[in-house]
Parts: C-alpha cells; structure tokens; sequence
C-alpha cells in the first residue's frame, strides 16, 4: 500500500496545486452529505415522499453553512477553467468540447439507469408519485451540471467580467422580487447571476496567476458574513442556505443575496484554507484520497442520491420502517440514526463507482490522448 501511495505522489506533476484539488474534493463531499443529512426519504401507507429535518427542527439551520459548499466548486472551477483556456494549445471550440465531454459524458448513464428503474417499478406496481420523489431525488442535482457548462463555456468573459456586475444584478432581482412585488419568475434569473459571482472570482484569480493573498480572503469572510448575517437578521432571509420544504423563501431555489454573499464567505474561507491544504497534502496517503474523489468528482455527485436510495430500498426488506431511514425527520433521534447510516451510504456509493467510474475516467484518458 505505501508503495501505491507513493508512485500515485510520485506520478503527480510537480506545479500542480494541491491545494486546489484538495478544496474540489471539500466542495463535492460537502454537497454529499449535506443531501443525506437534509433528505429523507418518508414511508408512509405505501408511498414514498421526500422531507427535511430542516423544516420539523428549524435550529439544525447552521449544518446548511457547513454542507452547502457550490460556491467553492464555482470558485475552483472558474479558476481551472481560466488556467486551462490559457494553457490550451487548440482554439477554443476545441478546449470546451473536452471539457464539456468529461462533464456530460457519466450523465448518460444515470439516466439511462434510471429510466429502466422508473419503468420497472411502474411496471411492478409503484405508485407514480413513489417513482416522481425518488427520480427527482436523481434528476435534480442535474441543474448544477448544467449552469457549471454555461460558465464554463463564457469563462472567456467571466474572466474580465468584475464580480460586482453580476451581484449587482442578483440584488436588483432580490428588490424587485421581495421589495417591490415583482413577479417570482425574476429570480431564475439569479441562477446564472448568482454562481457567476464565485466562477468570475476564480477565473479572473485563474487569469492573473492564481488565488490572492491572505489578506484578500480575510476580506471576503468578514465582509460576506457580515453581509449575510444583516440580510438574514434584518431583511428576512432565511437562515438555512438550502431549499426547505414549505418555506416562503428558499435560498437556493433559486440563488438569493444571502445565498451570494454566504458563497463570498465561503470564498473567502477557501482563500485561507489553501495554504493548509497544501502543506496536509504533500502526505502521500492525504493525496491519494483527494486525487481519487477529483478523478470520480462527476461520477460520486451523479450516483450519491442513488446510494441513499438502494440504502433505503434494501431497508424495507425487514418488513419495518427504520428510524432515520423510513420514518419523519423530526426529532434529535432521528439526526443521531440517519449519522449511524451515513457509512451504508458510503458503501453503497463506493458499489455505483466501482460500476460507473469508468464513462469518466475512458473520458479523461481519451482527453489526454
């Protein structure tokens, strides 16, 4: 194993930052379990319906601000992307092509996947609303894949757009929306303005050499804490950075202010963990585990809903509902039993890479061929 561990070291070429693939992996492993911590999956005479702890135990709010980590991926992916455009030998039809190839390429199968398992438990008699929960659980992730290939495909300009522009505009469809009375079809338009913000942070950072100093992360913290604490004491945001069922406002479907500036203090965050993670990196057995989850980064974000899933199918075999895997997300016990099934879920995930990982790793081999 040590031996393993040190030609992986070994095949790592010497400029590559570390410290980056080390925050992908954070922001990746963060939206994973905060979906299986926030979603649950409720049986109830048959059926089953999707629920949060997040609604019945409104205090839980802050494990949102731990789990809810897009903007680090928008930041990193922005900053990569600008890197890489920069570095390309080809035109640029040709470097997005590639990358819009390894992002898309692991899709295919989930979908593909899942229409057999839709059609199957129709077949057998599952109610349709069962079939609708669980297939959203899969499907809507998917939103994410497809604004991160817009950015990626304006990095050119998000490379020279200031990030002040597009939080400018998220503000102005927040004060038309909640201040003025605004039609609630404005805010979709937040969807692309409001990941610009970190993807335009990383890509102007990715142009101009690489992450700023300290001092520059400092700023970002302080300031979109601040930021976000006033707009959610003051202007009635709500505390939690995810989607809550039943709530008026969500802060991510689509992105609000708050959301925003919570993912400018994460940048910031990111900002001054980078030096950290570098220096934990250079053990061999902490950058293997890394270089694994950003080689399968697309496969463990496409299949983990289905991981909680199988978990929570094989669990109906025993004839009961299982607390934290069947029942309401209502109360402490719940928490502390759905954190003792986080390792099936792990298991379970580690079976759907061990089958899928390869539609990302022949697409990456064939980049580099």
């Amino acid at each position: 194993m040590r031996d393993l561990l040190d030609r992986i070291d070994a095949a790592t070429p010497a400029g590559r930052d570390r410290g980056l693939d080390g925050l992908r992996a954070l922001a990746v492993l963060g939206v994973v379990l905060g979906h299986w911590l926030v979603t649950a999956l409720v049986v109830d005479s048959g059926t089953v319906r999707a629920a949060s702890p997040l609604r019945e135990l409104p205090r839980l709010a802050p494990v949102s601000w731990l789990f809810q980590t897009l903007a680090v991926f928008f930041l990193v992916g922005g900053l990569v992307a600008a890197r890489g455009r920069a570095g390309s030998d080809g035109g640029y039809r040709r470097w997005l092509g590639g990358r819009l190839a390894r992002l898309f390429s692991p899709v295919a199968a989930v979908l593909a996947v899942w229409v057999v398992i839709a059609v199957a438990m129709l077949a057998a008699g599952a109610g349709p609303d069962t079939v609708r929960t669980l297939a959203e659980l899969v499907w809507s992730p998917l939103w994410f894949l497809l604004v991160f290939a817009v950015l990626t495909a304006a990095t050119p300009v998000a490379a020279r757009l200031h990030p002040a522009w597009p939080l400018a505009a998220v503000a102005v469809v927040d004060l038309l929306r909640y201040g003025l009375g605004g039609p609630a079809w404005l805010g979709w338009a937040n969807v692309l303005a409001g990941w610009l913000v970190p993807y335009c942070l990383g890509a102007a950072w990715g142009r101009d050499g690489g992450p700023p100093g300290r001092g520059t992360g400092w700023a970002l913290l302080l300031g979109g804490t601040a930021a976000t604490a006033a707009l959610v004491l003051w202007a009635g945001y709500p505390a939690a950075m995810v989607g809550v069922p039943g709530a008026e406002i969500s802060n991510l479907d689509p992105p609000t202010l708050a959301a925003v500036t919570f993912g400018l203090a994460q940048c910031g965050a990111a900002v001054l963990l980078l030096g950290p993670l570098r220096r934990a990196l250079r053990r061999p057995a902490a950058w293997a585990a890394v270089a694994l989850v950003n080689l399968s980064a697309i496969t463990i974000f496409l299949w983990h809903q289905t991981a909680m899933i199988a978990v929570t199918a094989l669990g109906l075999l025993g004839g009961r509902a299982l607390t934290g895997l069947h029942t309401a997300p209502d109360s402490a016990v719940w928490v502390l039993a759905r954190l003792a099934w986080l390792p099936a879920f792990c298991v379970a995930l580690a079976a759907c890479w061990a089958a899928f990982r390869g539609y990302e790793v022949r697409r990456r081999r064939a980049r580099t061929t």
